[in-house]
Order: C-alpha cells, then sequence, then structure tokens
C-alpha cells in the first residue's frame, strides 16, 4: 500500500497510534473534528478509525476514493454499511475483544443492583427511611439466565455468572454447537419457557431493530429481570414499560435505548415514565467504556491492522 495514512476522527487510546506508526502509517488525530470537516478531507486517506461519529455510509464511502479500511473502535458495525464497504473492497476491523470484559462485568453489576434494590434503597436511607421488607431482594443462585446473542460479549456475561450457582442458557441464531463450560445452548422457545433472567448481546441489525416489543415480551413464561448492553433500537423502551406494569417485568437494567444523549432523549413519549420508573436501572451506554476497555480496544485493533498490513 502506497498510501499508509490514517484519519482519526474520534477519541482513541495512544496504543493504536503507536501501533500503527510502527508499521508505517502515519496517522492524523484529529478528535474534535467536525463531520463535515472530516468529509472534505476524507479522500486523501487509505484508513479511517472511528467510534460512532457519523455513519460510514454507501455515500462516505463513494466519497473516500482512497480508502482501503475502516478501524472502528468498539464492536458494534452498526454505523458502517458493511456490504457496500466489503463490495468496494474495503476492509473492516473492529475490537470486540477488547471491551468484552468490561460488557460482562457492568451486566452482572446492572443484574445484582436490580435485584437487590441497590439503587432504591440507598435513596431511602439517605431520605431518613430505614425499609428492610420493602428492599428484600431476590438471590441469583438457582436461577435461570438466559442469553441472546453467544459471541464475545454473550461469551464473557456468561463467564462473570459461573460462580453464581445460575444455570446459564443460551441462544443464537447464527451459531451451533456453541455450548460450553459456562452455557448451554437452547432453542428460543427454552429461552421463552425457563429464563428468570435474560440479557442481550446481538449486534443491531435490520432483523433485530425493534426486536423487543410487546408480542416479544408477551410469550416469557415466568417474570424476568431484563438486561440490554447491545444496541437501543433493538428494544422498544415503551414495551418494556408496559411489561413492568404488567408485571412480566420484575426489573430492567438499560445501558442503551432507542434515542440517547439529550436534548432528543428527553423529548420521547416515554422518557417521564422510564425516568421515574423504580423498576429500571439507567447507565449513559458506558457498560463497555471503561478506562481498561479503553486502551485495550486500541491495542486490539493495532494488532488487526498488523495483520492486515502484512496481507
Amino acid at each position: 500500500m502506497n498510501n499508509k495514512t490514517i484519519l482519526i476522527v474520534d477519541d482513541l487510546h495512544p496504543a493504536f497510534m503507536e501501533g500503527a506508526e510502527a508499521l508505517g502509517y502515519t496517522c492524523n488525530y484529529h478528535p474534535k473534528i467536525t463531520v463535515q470537516e472530516a468529509l472534505a478531507i476524507l479522500p486523501e486517506y487509505a484508513g479511517l478509525a472511528i467510534r460512532s461519529k457519523f455513519q460510514v455510509s454507501k455515500e462516505v464511502i463513494d466519497l473516500a476514493t482512497s480508502l482501503k479500511f475502516v478501524a472502528r473502535a468498539g464492536a458494534g458495525m452498526d454505523n458502517i454499511d458493511e456490504a457496500y464497504a466489503l463490495q468496494k473492497g474495503i476492509t473492516l476491523l473492529n475490537a470486540p475483544e477488547g471491551n468484552r470484559d468490561a460488557v460482562g462485568e457492568h451486566a452482572v453489576g446492572m443484574l445484582l443492583s436490580l435485584m437487590n434494590n441497590f439503587n432504591r434503597a440507598d435513596t431511602e436511607v439517605r431520605n431518613g427511611e430505614w425499609r428492610r421488607e420493602a428492599n428484600r431482594g431476590f438471590e441469583l443462585r438457582g436461577k435461570t439466565v438466559g442469553i441472546i446473542g453467544y459471541g464475545f460479549m454473550g461469551s464473557s456475561f456468561a463467564k462473570k455468572l459461573s460462580g453464581f450457582g445460575v444455570d446459564v442458557i443460551a441462544y443464537d441464531k447464527y451459531k451451533t454447537g456453541f455450548s460450553d463450560g459456562f452455557a448451554r445452548e437452547v432453542s428460543m422457545e427454552q429461552i421463552v419457557k425457563l429464563s428468570d433472567v435474560l440479557s442481550l448481546h446481538i449486534p443491531l441489525t435490520r432483523e433485530t431493530k425493534g426486536m423487543v416489543d410487546d408480542e416479544y415480551l408477551f410469550h416469557f413464561r415466568k417474570p424476568i429481570f431484563f438486561l440490554n448492553t447491545a444496541r437501543g433500537p433493538i428494544v422498544k423502551t415503551q414495551s418494556v414499560l408496559n411489561a413492568i406494569k404488567e408485571g412480566k417485568i420484575l426489573g430492567a437494567g438499560l445501558d442503551v435505548l432507542e434515542t440517547e444523549k439529550f436534548p432528543a432523549l428527553g423529548e420521547q413519549a416515554w422518557y417521564e415514565e422510564l425516568r421515574n420508573s423504580g423498576k429500571v436501572l439507567l447507565t449513559p451506554h458506558v457498560a463497555g467504556w471503561t478506562f481498561d476497555s479503553y486502551r485495550r480496544i486500541s491495542e486490539v485493533l493495532a494488532d488487526k491492522l498488523k495483520t492486515f498490513t502484512a496481507q
């Protein structure tokens, strides 16, 4: 490759730049660049490193006439038109290995908090209330945890649960034969029938967008604790709130939402109900974003760039 320049448009750990420069690349690091500014200079670059600043759409790909690879600092590729990029001969690199432990730990933390009323109990004590019976919790031991999607994130969550005495079952539409020491492969019907906890670890695609709706949740046989650390648009938030009111969801941990960031989030019709629900735990899309994963993601990307360059 004659052109070995990389445009970096988001905040990445220096480990990526160090690895890329060791391979002979020139990195232009512009984490504060605007979308318009980035698109104006993108045709000059062989590589683009991005988190979520903009959609790498068909139009962007057509504009980037020198582009040979896109490095996505994270796991999800939903902001890239993968099919068109591959059609144009552009290699796509991502780093789900870099934040799988962060996501797994975050999901466990959310689940324990929901099952034991940590947030509510903390608020009540600070407000002078001492309500033991009202904050009686559930134990994980003996429960069945259902995982949808058994890739890097789903398997990490399963491993983190291994000391809790739970039965972990997993369904993955695109994989078979993946049972291991941490989870056993089951059908979707068994997930619906057996789960006490449901955790999503699937990508956002045309197929999964809006997947969790009223009808989806209706079929679960038992009341469940529900976790989404995957992508917000997979879940219809109002459906989760409806299921909480109906007693089908005992508590929901949502790291991601259909609409994220303010003011847009505050303008959603369901936001006030979500905000006021004592049975929902919210975090701002940080499950995979720890101080540790910040570095590890860049290290994984640099390793994958090394493999790509050697081809």
